[in-house]
């Protein structure tokens, strides 16, 4: 499946042999479907085996939790992967209330949970908060990330327990859509389609819904589908 996928798309823009594929071409560039548990760097790696090529890249990292496309740039498509990092992104998200870790999603340490079992949050209430946040808004990075304050990643302080001052940042919200709303036991999940411009980390976004619902929340779930115009639909397996 992923030797198909290379050939296509590494396929010379003189080639004129038809094609029904959908969605954009662009020579020496492979749009990859990550899977939830692996880190974008483990995609390069087997694709590197897979492939026998050694320079490879993508465009924009995707957490180990996170599934969904990545952009990777093959031999001379590496030079094009800056042209991809900027573009604007889809996400599907599910977001946990009740709970917040200390990464912004399951995989970290819990350092706020509140039980959720006699509060009700309908669907205008969601709507109306999630309303709120389109456009530009100002909000801390997450600590694991891999911004730098000093030189350093922020990941790096956090991991040694080191105290730093989180970075302010603006991230775009172009659209947002309330998909459902689930509740199980003393937690209610948010499900939510969002377009974001580039640098807009999600799990500061699901916090901040928390904070303006007044309940902690984190990132349960995530998948990217789309970055500009290409899709996940396109996308192959690893």
């Amino acid at each position: 499946m992923i030797l198909r996928g290379i050939f296509h798309h590494m396929k010379k823009k003189s080639d004129t042999s038809s094609n029904t594929d959908a969605g954009p071409k662009e020579e020496g560039i492979l749009l990859v479907d990550k899977p939830k548990g692996i880190t974008s760097f483990d995609v390069i790696r087997l694709l590197r085996k897979k492939l026998g090529e050694r320079k490879l890249g993508h465009a924009g990292t995707l957490d180990p939790l996170a599934s969904g496309l990545l952009i990777i740039g093959v031999g001379s498509g590496t030079k094009k992967l800056t042209e991809y990092i900027k573009l604007p992104k889809t996400y599907e998200a599910q977001i946990l209330l009740g709970r917040r870790t200390d990464t912004g999603d399951l995989e970290g340490k819990v350092v706020e949970e509140v039980n959720l079992l006699d509060r009700d949050i309908d669907k205008k209430e969601a709507e109306n908060v999630l309303g709120g946040l389109i456009g530009v808004i100002k909000l801390p990075v997450p600590a694991y990330s891999a911004v730098k304050r000093g030189g350093k990643a922020l990941y790096k302080y956090a991991r040694s327990g080191e105290k730093v001052e989180i970075p302010i940042k603006d991230m775009k919200i172009e659209s947002i859509a309330l998909d459902g709303i689930r509740k199980s036991g003393k937690d209610i999940t948010l499900d939510v389609v969002m377009d974001v411009g580039s640098g807009t980390y999600i799990r500061s976004v699901a916090e901040e819904i928390g904070r303006r619902l007044g309940v902690p929340a984190t990132v349960s779930e995530l998948r990217r589908t789309r970055i500009g115009e290409f899709y996940i639909k396109d996308a192959e397996k690893v």
